[in-house]
C-alpha cells in the first residue's frame, strides 16, 4: 500500500547539527521538518569554539555574516603551570584561508541557523518528541508526541537523528555505540571576571603534583560581552554525580548533569586556587557539572535512517571539536539527502556518508581522548600540521567511494579541501573575487582551468550527467585568451589559484557541494568527467558512437 509524505525528510533534534541539517535540506528546496523535545532553547554555552572550517561551510550556505556579527576572536590560549606562564599560543593559519577561530555560545549558534533556517519556511516544532519509528523501502513511519500529549503519525521519505548523545533514532536502528567514560567530573559556568588578561585568548592553568600529573585544572574560553568566559573545572566532592551516573537508564555518562548546579562561591573557590591573576567572579548567567564519554557508533545509519553529531560521537571537548564535526556530518548528509530526494542521485550514494564520515568520527574521538590525557602541545606532529587540523581544515575523504583517482603532482588531491584563493578578476566586476564569493550558494560547481580550449563540450557533458544541476565556470589562465561564448569566465589574474591548486596545465576541478575536490581532471576529456559523475548522480548513458557505414 502506498504511503502518502507528510515530509521529505524529518530531522529529530534542533541543536546546531539538526539545524544545519534542516537548513541545508530547505535551502536546496527539500521539504522537511525538524522536532526538538525541549519546550525552548537552551541558554546554555554547552559549545563554544567555532572553527575556521565550520566558518567555511555557513559562508557557502550563506549565513556566515550573522555568525561573524556575534562571535568574538579565538586569538591563542594562555597556559599556567603551578602559576608559572608558559609560552604563548597564537592560532594563525596560512594568509589564504579566509577565516580564523572565534568564540560563539551554543545558544547564540542555534538563534543563527534557527533565523536562517525561518527564511525558507521552516521552524523548529517545539516540545515535540519522537516516540517511536518503523522504515521499509520506501519510508520511514514515525510517531510524534506533541506538546498537547497527543500523538501523531508522520511519513518520511528519511529520517536523521540529530538527538544527542542519548539518541531515541540511535536506540530505535539498534546501532553499536561503543566507548567509555572518564571518571572526573567538572563544573561549567557562564560566568564575567575581572582580570586583565589580553582578550581573546583562552586561558588553561593547571596545577601539577609531585610526580607532574595534573591534578587540578581551570579552563576558561572567552565570550561575547567585556569580560566573560565559558569556564570548566574540576568538580569538588560535594557536587559529584557518581550516584546520578550509576542510576543512568542507559549507561552513557555524557553531558550536563541534573544534580545541584555550581554556584559563585564554587568558581570563586577554584579561581582562588587557579587564577593566574586575582579576580572576583560574578554574573553567573548559568552552571552545571558535566561528564564525559567517548564513544562512536558502529555505523552512521541504516536504509533510510541516519545519525549525526552527538548521536554518532561523544568525546572529550578538547579543541573545540564535537560540534563543528555534527555540523560537518550534516552538510555531508543533507547536499546527499537532497539528490535522493530529487531522484537524480546514485542508488549508492547516501552509503557514502558512512564511508566518509565514519572514519573522520572514528579520528577526532581518538585524537581528543590522547588530547584529553596529554594535552595538544604533546602532539608529534609539528606546530603548522597541529593548527590546521585543529581548525578541521586537514580533514578530507580521499579515500571515498565517490573521490575520483588520486592523480600525480602537488596541490589538492581529490578528496581534500578546495582552498580558498584570491585575485579572480570577471569582465565586468571593478574588483578582484575570491573563490568562494564563486562558490557561495552554489550546489556542485566545474572549474576549468587552461586557455579555453574543450570548454564548451566539458560544460555540456557536466550539465547532461548532473540533470542541469552542475555550474561550470572556466578560469583562464593570466596569459590565456579569451574563454568561448556563453561560459562565465574569471582570469586568475594573480596566478594565486594556479599556485594554489598547483594548476600548470589544463585541468578540470570538480567540487562538490560541501566543498570538497571530487576529481581533478588533467588533461580534462568528457569522458573522464562523464566517469567520475557517474559515482554521484544516475547519469544517463553515453551517447553512442555513430554507425559504421554499410560497406556492402
Amino acid at each position: 500500500m502506498a504511503h502518502a509524505y507528510a515530509t521529505d525528510v524529518l530531522v529529530v533534534g534542533a541543536g546546531p547539527v539538526g539545524l544545519t541539517a534542516a537548513a541545508e535540506l530547505r535551502r536546496r528546496g527539500v521539504s522537511c521538518r525538524i522536532v526538538d523535545r525541549l519546550p525552548a532553547r537552551l541558554p546554555f554555552a554547552k559549545a563554544v569554539g567555532i572553527q575556521p572550517r565550520t566558518l567555511e561551510v555557513w559562508d557557502r550556505m550563506g549565513l556566515v555574516r550573522a555568525a561573524l556579527d556575534a562571535a568574538v576572536p579565538m586569538r591563542g590560549q594562555l597556559t599556567y603551570v603551578n602559576g608559572a606562564e608558559q609560552p604563548r599560543i597564537d592560532l594563525v593559519l596560512p594568509p589564504e584561508v579566509p577565516y580564523g577561530f572565534a568564540a560563539l555560545p551554543q545558544y547564540e549558534t542555534e538563534r543563527i541557523l534557527a533565523e536562517f533556517l525561518a527564511r525558507f519556511g521552516t521552524e523548529v516544532e517545539r516540545g515535540t518528541e519522537l516516540v517511536t519509528f518503523a522504515q521499509d523501502a520506501e519510508g520511514v513511519t514515525g510517531r510524534v508526541r506533541t506538546p498537547s500529549g497527543a500523538e501523531e503519525e508522520v511519513r518520511t521519505r528519511f529520517l536523521v537523528g540529530c538527538d544527542g548523545a542519548h539518541s531515541i533514532v540511535r536506540k530505535g536502528l539498534g546501532l553499536g555505540f561503543e566507548g567509555g567514560a572518564f571518571p572526573e567530573e567538572y563544573m561549567l559556568a557562564d560566568v564575567r571576571v575581572d582580570w586583565d588578561l589580553p582578550h581573546g585568548y583562552g586561558v588553561r592553568s593547571m596545577h601539577r603534583d609531585a610526580s607532574g600529573a595534573v591534578d587540578d585544572i581551570l579552563v576558561c574560553i572567552p565570550l561575547p560581552g567585556p569580560g566573560r568566559y565559558r569556564m570548566s573545572m574540576m568538580v569538588p566532592p560535594e557536587l559529584s554525580t557518581a550516584r546520578q551516573a550509576q542510576e543512568d537508564p542507559d549507561g552513557i555518562e555524557h553531558g550536563l548533569q541534573t544534580s545541584r548546579a555550581p554556584e559563585l562561591p564554587d568558581i570563586q573557590t577554584v579561581l582562588d586556587r587557579l587564577s593566574p591573576r586575582p579576580t572576583t567572579v560574578s554574573d553567573i548567567r548559568w552552571a552545571s557539572v558535566f561528564r564525559i564519554s567517548h564513544r562512536i557508533v558502529d555505523r552512521y545509519g541504516d536504509g533510510r535512517v541516519f545519525v549525526a553529531g552527538d548521536a554518532a560521537h561523544i568525546h572529550p571537548p578538547t579543541g573545540a571539536q564535537g560540534m563543528n564535526t555534527g555540523i560537518q556530518d550534516a552538510w555531508n548528509l543533507a547536499w546527499k539527502l537532497a539528490l535522493a530526494v530529487e531522484g537524480v542521485a546514485h542508488p549508492a550514494l547516501l552509503d557514502s556518508y558512512d564511508a566518509e564520515r565514519r572514519p573522520i568520527g572514528e579520528e577526532v574521538v581518538s585524537r581528543t581522548v590522547r588530547h584529553a590525557a596529554q594535552g595538544v602541545q604533546a602532539d608529534p606532529d609539528d606546530p603548522e600540521t597541529v593548527m590546521m587540523r585543529e581548525a578541521q581544515l586537514l580533514l578530507g575523504y580521499r579515500d571515498g567511494p565517490i573521490t575520483g583517482p588520486p592523480g600525480e603532482g602537488p596541490g589538492p588531491r581529490p578528496g581534500d579541501r578546495a582552498p580558498d584563493c584570491a585575485g579572480l578578476t570577471g569582465q565586468i566586476t571593478a574588483y578582484p573575487l575570491r573563490l568562494y564569493d564563486l562558490l557561495r550558494d552554489r550546489g556542485h560547481v566545474l572549474l576549468l582551468y587552461g586557455d579555453g580550449r574543450g570548454f564548451v563540450e566539458l560544460a555540456r557533458t557536466a550539465r547532461e550527467c548532473s540533470g542541469g544541476r552542475m555550474d561550470t565556470w572556466a578560469l583562464l589562465a593570466a596569459d590565456a585568451p579569451s574563454a568561448p561564448d556563453g561560459l562565465p569566465a574569471y582570469r586568475d589574474s594573480a596566478s594565486e589559484f594556479a599556485r594554489h591548486y598547483a594548476a600548470r596545465q589544463p585541468t578540470a576541478f570538480v567540487i562538490r557541494p560541501d566543498g570538497y575536490l571530487g576529481a581533478r581532471l588533467s588533461p580534462p576529456t568528457p569522458q573522464a568527467l562523464r566517469a567520475h559523475l557517474a559515482t554521484t548522480f544516475a547519469v544517463p548513458a553515453a551517447p553512442a558512437a555513430p554507425a559504421a557505414p554499410d560497406q556492402g
